[in-house]
């Protein structure tokens, strides 16, 4: 499986909510929580050109978006053919 970067929170449903799909797929997650480390917020900005809602989500390079984006590429096969590739 490919690595996928999510910027996150506590709390945060959103975040618990794609960490939830991503568990259920055997996915390992390498989160960063952006409020408690300012580095990895600035990065987070950088990379999503300017997103500022979490969870932002990431599978190798490819961004995926927020929680709402990562659930609607579960339900059209999106996620799966992503995390294979």
């Amino acid at each position: 499986m490919k690595k996928v970067t999510m910027y996150s929170g506590d709390p945060c449903p959103y975040c618990a909510a794609a960490k939830a799909l991503l568990r259920a797929k055997k996915v390992e997650i390498e989160e960063f929580d952006i409020w408690k480390d300012p580095t990895k917020a600035k990065e987070m900005l950088q990379r999503t050109n300017g997103a500022r809602t979490i969870p932002q989500i990431f599978i190798e390079d490819h961004y995926i978006g927020g929680n709402d984006k990562l659930q609607e590429a579960n339900r059209n096969g999106e996620l799966d053919r992503l995390l294979k590739n």
